[in-house]
């Protein structure tokens, strides 16, 4: 339930955005939030502690926000404080910035490598991307996980492509299992 309201949210800001232009400065000063909710966890507690009156959380969104960020955005806090949602703000800030990268054909994919990709590599592996896609640019992270063995595990969105050493070799076991199970009747 707490992921549709965000959603909500998010597809109000970003729908208002559209309307009224300016997505790509909003996305901006969403991102700024979301890193300063981000680097002080105690700030989302204030805003989620009952003991907190709903006017001082007005007070401490527009001490912080007002007149520093877009009044879309500090008008969205102001409703999500209103309907008593602040526990989900990072949530929305997520998904709105999900929403806007689909807007503007970005995609966001995740490597992980049993290695330490080169640039050389991790330009290849962008261009394959792009090609294989409808995006015009990925915005990609990379991590290196030993246990993989060798290869590597691509994620863009909900689609997981596992390519690793570490993947083919459970396969494999798990064929030779079966094989010695259906050979012992």
């Amino acid at each position: 339930m707490a992921k549709l309201a965000a959603d909500r949210y998010a597809e109000a800001l970003f729908e208002l955005a559209a309307e009224q232009g300016g997505i790509g400065e909003l996305a901006e000063q969403v991102k700024l939030a979301e890193q300063a909710f981000a680097a002080n966890p105690e700030f989302l507690e204030l805003l989620t502690h009952p003991k907190v009156t709903r006017e001082e959380k007005h007070a401490v969104i527009e001490n912080v926000f007002g007149g520093r960020f877009d009044e879309r955005l500090t008008g969205l806090l102001a409703v999500i404080v209103d309907k008593g949602r602040c526990a989900e703000i990072p949530e929305v800030f997520a998904l709105f910035l999900d929403k806007v990268c689909e807007h503007l054909k970005i995609g966001k994919a995740s490597v992980t490598s049993a290695t330490e990709l080169t640039a050389a590599q991790k330009k290849r592996i962008e261009e394959k991307l792009l090609s294989q896609t409808e995006y015009e640019s990925f915005e990609i992270t990379y991590s290196v996980d030993p246990a993989l063995i060798g290869g590597m595990v691509l994620r863009i969105r909900d689609r997981v492509v596992d390519a690793s050493i570490k993947s083919k070799l459970s396969r494999m076991a798990r064929n030779l299992s079966a094989i010695q199970l259906s050979g012992t009747n």
